[in-house]
């Protein structure tokens, strides 16, 4: 068998435990997931965020970032609320089933790493860690805040425009 291009391999890596983690979150009472509602989640566990101020995070369209939000709010993962400010701006807030889903995944990912330590051995895990974080890092310097790694590392967030 030929050996799959390192990119390759990191996205079907990616997709097995995402859908690891989905099958986990099911099982828990969290349905209705789209892939794309885990990064906006990690957006909006920092501070409420309008739909534009949330496409802007995860850089896509304020279209994309519409169709998503609408969707978590089905799923009951997401509310809208006037923004106190400006009435006319809806605030996105995550709901208390959303944070129990949160707390659920936390506990699936360290449990994830601890059974790859098992199999792997903790030296191999520690390195995967450092490469990991070497691809991310690659370009040098420290992330943006508003990058999509600067929000899932929880850089401190530079203020949403007025």
């Amino acid at each position: 068998m030929a050996e799959l291009d390192f990119g390759v391999l990191l996205g079907l890596a990616y997709q097995d435990m995402v859908a690891e983690l989905h099958d986990y979150l099911a099982a828990r009472g969290f349905t209705g997931l789209r892939p794309s509602f885990g990064f906006a989640f990690k957006a909006l566990d920092r501070q409420s965020l309008t739909t534009s101020e949330l496409a802007a995070r995860l850089k896509i369209t304020p279209q994309g970032a519409a169709k998503i939000v609408d969707e978590m709010a089905v799923a009951g993962y997401v509310q809208r609320a006037p923004d106190p400010a400006d009435k006319r701006l809806k605030r996105l807030t995550l709901t208390d089933r959303c944070r129990s889903l949160l707390a659920a995944a936390h506990d699936f990912h360290a449990g994830f790493e601890q059974r790859l330590r098992e199999q792997a051995g903790p030296g191999q895990v520690a390195a995967a860690r450092q490469v990991l974080t070497a691809v991310l890092g690659r370009a040098g310097g420290e992330e943006p805040a508003d990058s999509l790694a600067g929000l899932l590392r929880g850089t401190p967030a530079r203020p949403p425009l007025p």
